[in-house]
């Protein structure tokens, strides 16, 4: 499979905290080392990356972090292909406040442009880009947003109208609309595949809204499950990552049989990974624990429709960074 996977990084790779001053300036000023992945994370990008996945990491952190960052990212051994860092002293040059704690310009705009610029340079266009985020910003709206574009699923003037809702400035605005109509006038529309974190523990329902290709996880055992149910892991790489949790970030059987049960139980797993599993010369002994879970409550049915409001979200989205 012809993979890009798009990554943030606060949150969804790296356990970040925003609630306080103290947090913001620990996270400005603790060294490489000093930072730490959420569990996980690092063995299920290091998977893609053996895949031949072409790996763009995407943060809201400020570009100042770059060095740290991708020192951080080395001793993790992860390399990603491309790394986007948000302009803030730019933005704080020229007094655009807004782009300061919004998102939505920021990353939809630098999605859009990393995409348009690796199709200039001769990448051949994926078969599905994997977006990968977490559910203290607005990762949800805006990677579902992108994927839409992707689609060729959303009208221009509609696309117009949320961003006027957003409030974006006039030239981010007008830069998406036209990466989006070179998009659709490129006529080769792409799949996309959504996965967010929940790391401060939000109802997976919460984000049923966006219907069936994205998919909210709680920890990044369920992620690799996920992938492996969609094709993207086989069920070594699965099973590398599992390991790496039991071993590293002290999962034990029941922890990892109880993820997959409640993937199972929320329709978002089928029995194919669960066979799939089963067939393996390494297999574990949280598989048998799958099936006696699973006596208990069976598969679910997935019957997520997409229902979501951008114009209102971006509205959400804008009262959010006006407030902060």
């Amino acid at each position: 499979m012809n993979l890009v996977a798009r990554f943030d990084l606060d949150k969804t790779y790296l356990r970040s905290e925003f609630a306080t001053v103290r947090d913001l300036w620990k996270s400005a000023t603790e060294r490489a080392d000093q930072k730490r992945a959420v569990p996980g994370a690092t063995e299920l990008l290091l998977e893609l990356t053996r895949s031949r996945a072409y790996v763009h990491v995407l943060s809201g952190s400020p570009k100042q972090l770059r060095t740290s960052i991708r020192l951080r990212l080395m001793l993790d051994g992860v390399s990603p292909d491309r790394l986007t860092l948000k302009p803030n002293l730019k933005n704080l040059v020229r007094l655009r406040f807004r782009s300061l704690r919004g998102q939505l310009g920021y990353k939809l705009l630098a999605l859009l442009s990393a995409s348009d610029e690796e199709a200039r340079a001769g990448r051949q266009a994926p078969d599905l880009e994997l977006l990968v985020g977490d559910d203290s910003e607005s990762d949800a709206f805006i990677y579902s947003l992108y994927a839409d574009i992707l689609e060729g699923t959303i009208a221009l003037d509609g696309l117009r109208d949320i961003l006027e809702a957003g409030e974006l400035y006039p030239d981010e605005r007008e830069q998406i609309l036209e990466l989006a109509a070179q998009r659709y006038g490129a006529g080769k529309p792409q799949a996309a595949l959504i996965l967010i974190h929940l790391a401060n523990q939000s109802a997976p329902s919460e984000f049923a809204m966006f219907g069936p290709r994205l998919f909210a996880f709680f920890n990044y055992a369920q992620a690799a499950f996920i992938l492996l149910e969609r094709g993207v892991l086989d069920v070594a790489a699965t099973l590398r990552v599992t390991r790496s949790l039991t071993q590293l970030h002290r999962f034990d059987d029941s922890a990892l049989s109880r993820s997959y049960w409640d993937l199972a139980r929320r329709g978002l797993v089928t029995a194919r990974s669960l066979e799939a599993l089963k067939d393996t010369s390494a297999r574990p002994d949280w598989v048998d624990e799958i099936e006696e879970l699973l006596k208990v409550e069976p598969f679910g049915r997935e019957v997520r429709r997409f229902d979501a409001n951008y114009k209102l979200l971006a509205g959400r989205h804008r009262t959010r960074q006006n407030r902060a």
